[in-house]
């Protein structure tokens, strides 16, 4: 028994090693401290990645113990380890509720989302999220689906890019850059990064990193959909969460915290109406367990300059 143990651990331990390569998870031992593992639990980590954060759950997990990971990115399944505690689900999270109980599952004792982009992602350049590399504008989290980065900006309208610059890039000169995509478009159509970043050199405001930067956050928001993807993970929490159970979230920008931080509040991605004449509200099925997000301590920010920006948010299922 205590061989197998033994096996088991080492394992685990390899899976974690091997996930750093993959990407560094962020607030790592605050976040499974967070979560207060049962043995015998059952869990999800809705973004399993390079299966740190996981590797770490199975590690506290014994026998009866079950762990369910979702991961769109069909390069994640390599990272998956050979055991039977462990059910890989190669789906977006906002699946989350109809999968779960495809595989049996009724209620949980704790889920884990992640929210950042793999390290592993923005350094494949094929996989066009990064401003480093010239490749195709894909931006593509799942492969399967077929809307990429190029199709919307040679299709979306003006007053929509300049939306979606706004909303999800907060691009101080999004109108400027919106009109400019339109004119540019009529020229030629976008197809690659740097013909892009090219074509816009007239009008970047500031410090081109920061700007393209702010761009492209843009641009992946849409083209995987990821604030209403939030939105239905978090609904589907809610209800998958057995009493007790707890659920992480770690955002890496204002408005994906700002709908996480509404949904822990009042169980619902925004302020409810009041209920009755004294001004009442429906009460949140969560109790807050972090009165304020954690962010990461200067030892981490040091080896992670990616952690600069996250927040880690726990609640509790009444």
């Amino acid at each position: 028994m205590k061989k197998e143990q033994a096996n088991k651990e080492d394992v685990t331990d390899q899976l974690i090693k091997e996930s750093t390569n993959y990407h560094i998870p962020v607030l790592f031992r605050e976040t499974i401290d967070a979560l207060n593992i049962r043995p015998g639990g059952t869990y999800v980590d809705c973004t399993f990645g390079g299966g740190g954060h996981s590797g770490e759950i199975l590690k506290k997990l014994d026998e009866t113990g079950r762990l369910i990971v979702f991961d769109q990115d069909e390069a994640a399944k390599r990272n998956v380890p050979d055991d039977k505690r462990i059910t890989f689900v190669p789906q977006n999270f906002r699946h989350l509720q109809r999968f779960l109980r495809l595989h049996k599952v009724t209620g949980v004792d704790g889920i884990l989302a992640d929210l950042g982009v793999s390290s592993h992602q923005f350094d494949e350049a094929e996989r066009g999220f990064s401003i480093r590399f010239d490749a195709a504008l894909d931006m593509r989290m799942d492969s399967r689906q077929k809307i990429t980065a190029a199709d919307i900006l040679n299709t979306y309208e003006e007053a929509k890019l300049h939306k979606l610059f706004e909303k999800y890039g907060e691009v101080t000169n999004s109108k400027t850059l919106a009109k400019t995509i339109v004119e540019q478009r009529m020229i030629t159509a976008f197809k690659m990064i740097n013909a892009f970043k090219q074509s816009l050199q007239g009008i970047v405001k500031g410090n081109p990193n920061k700007y393209f930067a702010q761009v492209f956050q843009a641009l992946r928001i849409e083209v995987n959909d990821e604030m209403k993807s939030l939105e239905e993970m978090l609904e589907q929490s809610i209800a998958m969460l057995s009493t007790g159970g707890r659920l992480a979230v770690i955002s890496f920008h204002s408005l994906e915290d700002r709908i996480v931080k509404n949904y822990f509040k009042y169980g619902m991605g925004e302020e409810p109406a009041a209920d009755d004449v004294f001004g009442n509200r429906p009460e949140s099925p969560l109790k807050i367990i972090t009165k304020k997000p954690v962010t990461a301590g200067q030892e981490e920010l040091k080896m992670n300059s990616r952690s600069r920006s996250a927040k880690l948010r726990v609640a509790e299922k009444k």
